[in-house]
């Protein structure tokens, strides 16, 4: 019987990989990229910090290659992206705000996804947080670099930081209130500070 624990895993880790696969085809769109550009941008981003993690763990084969959901998540999730994202209007800061948005929820998720898969492996605590924000991170550095723009860790000194907060958060509750519950405490306090740090940056840029 497969752990409920890992259910719970493995269905977030599906969700983070639509929202970042959402967060790269806007990205795409607003550098002016065609559909395959966007959609192979969602894909590296999508994956990009999950592979980086199983490799870095002796984790292989890598999670996408091992199990197709994953692909099968980003590539239309990615496609169908762009052409929301083309119908938005440009110039008026909407995209940039619902990518931002996008990258907040899924920063939040693979973080405590690459946590719960570093401590599954026996990995100590404290390189599971190390992890998680590899994991959390990685993707929307690919997203970045891949649209030559300077990637949000770099400029913004809250982002990796968050990350490692809510992992550190995370390994220090789970044993005490359980795997799932710290998941969703960690994630909504993850959010509500990068929504809030989001808006004011929005703000500072009006």
């Amino acid at each position: 019987m497969i752990d409920p624990l890992t259910q719970f895993v493995t269905f977030t880790t599906i969700i983070a990989t639509a929202v970042m696969a959402a967060s790269a085809s806007i990205q795409g769109v607003r550098h002016t990229l065609d559909l395959f550009g966007a959609t192979l941008i969602g894909v590296a981003t999508a994956v990009g910090g999950g592979t980086l993690r199983d490799l870095l763990l002796g984790r292989t084969p890598v999670f996408w290659i091992e199990d197709l959901s994953y692909l099968a998540t980003a590539v239309p999730v990615a496609v169908a992206m762009y052409f929301v994202a083309t119908r938005l209007p440009s110039g008026n800061g909407r995209r940039l705000r619902l990518l931002m948005q996008l990258d907040a929820i899924g920063l939040a998720l693979f973080t405590l996804v690459g946590v719960r898969v570093a401590l599954d492996m026996s990995t100590h605590p404290a390189i599971a947080v190390v992890i998680g924000c590899i994991t959390g991170i990685v993707g929307g550095i690919i997203r970045d670099v891949l649209c030559n723009v300077t990637p949000s860790v770099l400029k913004e000194d809250l982002y990796a930081t968050v990350s490692l907060i809510g992992g550190g958060i995370y390994v220090l509750s789970a044993p005490t209130i359980g795997g799932t519950l710290s998941f969703a405490l960690c994630f909504v306090l993850m959010l509500i500070a990068r929504l809030i740090l989001i808006k004011q940056l929005i703000a500072a840029e009006e």
